[in-house]
């Protein structure tokens, strides 16, 4: 284990980096948007995630705004930045693409600066605040991320929240994966267990229809090879609701190394990078990142639930407990 200072923030606030490691695996964590930095197996001389040495690149305005980091206090879309919430309308920050809130904008906590609670040698413990009405989202609020390596290749991540005052959360890690020493995550072959997606408009949000993968793209049942022709930005209904640690994704690189995610959440977001810049960014270990050079995997909520009453529900009441969890194998060939 190692405790690191990082850099400042463009506000000047200090940014750590936690190191852990198990002999197996080793994850470093940046106490900037509790973000998933850098993720290596031993014997392999490669980061398995995209990640960058540099705060500011993460900050607003970087080119790896919510790589790694945990987005929310509601990750993914909100269309029209409004919602409704026992009887008001709860107006966001319009900071997506066609005037939708993503990603709980410049009040979200992937740009927060989170406080070290508990570390081991295997184990960290994050915690952030957010105020009533910061965002526009209602309640005193604390979300806690536990970071935690098994004995063997396995990192779990832990997600908890609670509140003061009803109100809407839905969390995830925004890593992007790329499991080759390549420039892009094409070769890879990807598994996920979800008979339906949601479809999206032009602005890549949800319509509120639930389609079945039958007979389309987006049937990834049995794991395929992904290529050039592969254009994602949707949302895999893994279940109705949150539920038991479950099975949700595999990828595995050209090269045979495997990652295995199962999760509690009912749905997984799968991002194909292609905003990155064609002149690519300065990335870990020398290497440049550009359009496609890792997918994002994001166990959440599904995508605009305020706004859906058929989807599974954001809503958080005062005193209800909030959790999640996502487990990340990795597999060496």
């Amino acid at each position: 284990m190692s405790r690191e200072n990082f850099g400042t923030t463009a506000t000047g606030l200090p940014v750590e980096r936690i190191t852990l490691d198990n002999g197996v695996l080793r994850a470093s964590i940046l106490t900037f948007g509790a973000t998933l930095q850098d993720l290596r197996l031993h014997g392999l001389d490669r980061s398995l995630t995209l990640g960058s040495p540099r705060v500011a690149d993460y900050e607003p305005g970087g080119p790896l705004l919510h790589f790694g980091s945990i987005a929310g206090p509601v990750a993914n879309r909100i269309s029209g930045a409004t919602a409704g919430l026992d009887g008001q309308t709860l107006t966001f920050e319009p900071n997506g693409a066609g005037g939708h809130a993503l990603h709980g904008g410049k009040a979200g906590l992937g740009r927060k600066v989170w406080t070290v609670e508990k570390m081991t040698p295997t184990f960290l413990l994050l915690s952030t605040t957010a105020a009533d009405g910061e965002g526009g989202f209602p309640g005193n609020r604390r979300v806690e991320a536990e970071f935690a390596l098994s004995d063997a290749a396995a990192m779990t991540l832990t997600l908890r929240a609670g509140t003061d005052a009803p109100t809407l959360v839905n969390l995830t890690n925004h890593s992007y994966w790329n499991l080759s020493p390549d420039p892009t995550f094409h070769l890879h072959e990807l598994k996920i267990d979800a008979d339906a997606y949601l479809p999206t408009d032009a602005d890549a949000m949800v319509t509120g229809e639930i389609l079945a993968v039958d007979g389309t793209p987006f049937d990834f049942r049995t794991a395929r090879v992904l290529s050039e022709g592969d254009t994602l930005d949707h949302n895999f209904c893994l279940a109705r609701r949150r539920g038991a640690l479950a099975h949700a994704v595999s990828l595995t690189s050209p090269d045979g190394v495997g990652m295995e995610m199962a999760t509690t959440e009912p749905g997984v977001q799968i991002y194909d990078g292609r905003h990155l810049p064609r002149q690519g960014v300065p990335g870990l270990g020398g290497r440049s990142y550009g359009p496609r050079a890792g997918v994002a995997i994001e166990t959440q909520l599904w995508p605009d639930a305020p706004n859906n009453p058929d989807f599974p529900s954001a809503r958080l009441d005062p005193g209800q407990a909030w959790e999640q969890i996502t487990r990340f194998r990795f597999i060496l060939p």
